[in-house]
């Protein structure tokens, strides 16, 4: 039985004897990362540095928000605005297994970046039990590289620390409550972003589309299930498939993208199935994103693949 009020004891001890000297920790501002940082902060104090690296790849006026929470919890940060870096980075890149270790790199190697400029010697990272499970290695297959797992370098220069690294997710909801920290219930976000919401290249233009759709998603389910119309899903939103297909804008004949939407139900993100969501909310989405995203996206669809065999997130 997990006990988090002892995990948290436990964990700012060993976190006080392991840390000599000042941390950066990844600061996504998700569950995993904000429990991490809310640890390490009772451990250290300010001797954490909290890193928010905006990726280009962040939901609809996420960065603000993160830098705000970063803020509320009391944390020595830093905001770094590297979309421009990460756009390059992936032009031309299609295969997902590569976006996730581009990513995953060149986190690092902004991190060690910041870590020369200012003397820091730890990488706190919020990873769970499930990225390095999916991630492979002895005598487990490769299910997907998570970014914070197969996208690390081996010649990183950091130490590498990982407080909840044994957790599923349940439990770091778990630890969250305990520390009272108010992204306890935050669906979950995939640290690569919306780089993996589309399928094929993640160009600028694909990215505007995908997180338009990803924020209509969201906000319309949310709506649905503050209003008792449906249980809120585990996790939610949209997917941009490279597949165009004809319809009708008006009176004219159109070619536009694909969006699939999202929904499943899960506990610890091995297993998930997909949430029922009424037809008069698909058909809201649907609308919505059709008519914000005119000459862009003229198909909707709903993905009802239970995992296994699909994973959460398509790729």
């Amino acid at each position: 039985m997990f006990h988090a009020e002892r995990f948290v004891e436990k964990s700012i001890s060993i976190l006080q004897s392991e840390i000599q000297g000042k941390a950066l920790i990844a600061f996504s501002g998700g569950v995993d990362s904000t429990v991490c940082a809310a640890l390490v902060n009772k451990a250290v104090g300010d001797q954490l540095i909290a890193v928010h690296v905006n990726t280009g790849y962040m939901r609809k006026d996420e960065p603000e928000q993160v830098k705000q929470l970063m803020r509320t919890l009391g944390l020595n940060y830093r905001y770094i605005n590297a979309s421009t870096e990460y756009y390059q980075a992936l032009t031309g890149v299609e295969d997902p297994e590569k976006k996730r270790k581009i990513i995953g790199e060149k986190f690092i190697r902004i991190f060690e970046s910041v870590g020369r400029k200012e003397d820091i010697h730890y990488l706190v990272q919020g990873t769970i039990a499930p990225d390095w499970i999916e991630s492979g290695g002895g005598l487990r297959d490769t299910i997907k590289s998570h970014h914070n797992v197969g996208g690390l370098p081996k010649d990183m220069k950091l130490t590498l620390v990982e407080p909840l690294r044994d957790l599923y997710k349940d439990e770091v909801r778990k630890v969250a409550r305990v520390l009272k920290i108010p992204v306890a219930e935050r669906q979950p976000f995939p640290g690569p972003g919306l780089a993996i919401r589309i399928i094929g290249e993640a160009t600028p233009e694909r990215t505007k589309v995908v997180r338009e759709a990803c924020d209509i998603v969201e906000k319309e389910i949310e709506h649905a299930a503050a209003k008792g119309l449906m249980e809120l899903p585990w996790q939610y939103f949209a997917v941009l498939i490279p597949i165009k297909t004809v319809g009708v804008h008006g009176d004219k004949r159109a070619y536009g993208n694909t969006i699939a939407i999202r929904a499943v139900q899960s506990v610890d993100a091995m297993t998930c199935h997909y949430s029922t969501v009424p037809h008069e909310v698909l058909d809201t989405i649907s609308t919505k994103i059709t008519n914000t995203l005119k000459k862009k996206v003229n198909r909707i669809v709903y993905d009802v693949t239970n995992k296994p065999p699909g994973t959460v997130e398509w790729e």
